[in-house]
């Protein structure tokens, strides 16, 4: 019996289509049997950024608030370092437990820091030290948490499911981004700072339970439509080796973690700007009188939540109407080039001397298009890797090669200022060079991406 047939009889023997399958089919082409889970895997990776946005404006005012926008850049540099180590254990771990498990003990350690830090913020620790202490873990628990949840959905799916569904998961991760800086919000007047870690955690918890209802439900339906080699190898531990080994052997991934580093050096810088546009927010309603009683930290968290909810809606948009028919018309190959555009045009215009109150939609437009559709595309690189790749390589890439780039843009606002009065309008003549550069790489990826699938089809054949 054939592949196809098989795969055939199997579906065949799964539930006719319900109520999820028909409203996910209007967004995607989605088959029998795929429904529930696609939608288990938008919910989970929705919660895991509506905790990670509840708390991010916590991050920005911690540290923002206590320290400058110059200490935040530098910052970027000890997050690097002690991703090496991050990196190496994460892989160490993988290499002992099952997939569901090695999630389950990473989202436990999270959600014990936050708790911790909650205690030693009612302890009193200062302000200051908790703001340090903080923005680091910061660093690592936001890439670490999303890069293992995405080797997860690249773990379950073939090239073709994913680039069907991973535009429908990312959508949750949209809308999470979206719920999280309302929620932020909301509570951050009569909760306070520091009880916000709480809330991200309960949210982090539920994650939990739903990595190991979408990993049982999967390896059930792998079984039932005789896909059990597939289902066997998701059960086991991975092989042993480590994530960077993995990068610097493989010319395809290598090109990746530059294209990343070159993505995040790019956004970072944008960042720094946007982070004085903060301050002087703050202190031009302080000294104004406009302030309506909240603090300079308060003030800084309302403006971050209502740029990351300008930011989220921008992503849910492109995210829901637009991703998936770029996927479907013109491919991954051509979707990595869009960011790197639209990046192009803003800081032209930005270097050009455009009002500060521009700076506040280009930022909402780039990061909007980098967490729908680049976010989309850098998860669908990995669909043709190995399963070692998937999980070893991608963390190492969305976690060491990603706060790269802060390095980058740390080291560039430590010389700029210092040296050369680095101000808006120098940094963003800045990013466009470096823009210039993340489109080369962007085509030595497109063609080792061509090349490889090309490859992968013939070996299923």
């Amino acid at each position: 019996m054939d592949a196809h047939h098989s795969s055939i009889t199997g579906e065949q023997g799964l539930k006719s289509p319900g109520l999820i399958h028909k409203l996910l089919k209007i967004f995607t082409d989605i088959k029998p049997g795929e429904a529930l889970t696609s939608f288990l895997l938008m919910f989970n990776i929705f919660l895991l950024l509506t905790a990670y946005y509840i708390i991010k404006p916590v991050r920005e005012a911690l540290i923002i608030g206590e320290w400058s926008p110059e200490v935040k850049s530098y910052l970027g540099a000890a997050i690097a370092v002690l991703l090496i180590f991050v990196v190496k254990a994460f892989s160490r771990i993988a290499s002992l437990v099952p997939r569901q498990i090695l999630i389950t003990y990473v989202t436990l350690f999270f959600i014990s820091n936050l708790v911790l830090f909650y205690i030693l913020s009612v302890s009193g620790l200062s302000s200051k030290a908790m703001g340090i202490i903080f923005f680091l873990w910061m660093g690592v628990f936001n890439v670490m948490v999303v890069a293992q949840f995405w080797a997860f959905a690249n773990d379950m799916y073939t090239l073709e499911e994913g680039k069907r569904l991973f535009p429908l998961i990312a959508f949750g991760a949209t809308f999470g981004g979206y719920m999280g800086s309302k929620i932020s919000g909301w509570i951050v007047g009569p909760m306070g700072v520091y009880q916000m870690m709480l809330v991200a955690g309960a949210f982090l918890s539920v994650c939990i339970l739903l990595t190991f209802i979408i990993h049982k439900r999967e390896i059930e339906r792998k079984k039932l439509l005789r896909e059990t080699h597939r289902a066997e190898a998701e059960q086991k531990p991975l092989e042993k080796g480590g994530g960077f080994k993995l990068i610097f052997q493989n010319k395809y991934l290598l090109y990746i973690a530059v294209f990343v580093l070159l993505l995040n050096f790019v956004n970072t810088n944008g960042e720094w700007v946007l982070s004085r546009v903060a301050n002087l927010f703050a202190a031009n309603a302080l000294s104004s009188g406009t302030a309506s009683g909240l603090t300079e930290n308060q003030l800084i968290v309302q403006f971050y939540a209502g740029f990351n909810s300008v930011m989220s809606i921008v992503s849910m948009i492109v995210q829901l109407f637009l991703v998936s028919r770029i996927f479907k018309w013109f491919g991954v190959r051509f979707a990595i080039f869009v960011l790197p555009l639209i990046s192009l045009g803003g800081y032209s215009l930005i270097g050009l001397g455009a009002a500060l109150s521009v700076v506040k939609y280009v930022k909402a437009a780039e990061n909007g298009t980098d967490y729908s559709l680049m976010n989309t595309t850098r998860h669908a690189l990995f669909l043709i890797t190995s399963r070692e790749e998937k999980y070893k390589a991608k963390a190492a890439i969305d976690t060491f090669f990603h706060r790269a780039g802060d390095v980058l843009s740390g080291a560039l606002v430590l010389i700029g200022t210092t040296y050369f009065a680095l101000n808006i309008q120098k940094a963003a003549v800045f990013n466009i060079f470096v823009v210039i550069l993340w489109i080369f790489i962007g085509v030595l990826i497109a063609r080792e991406h061509k090349k490889l699938t090309v490859q992968k089809e013939a070996a299923v054949d």
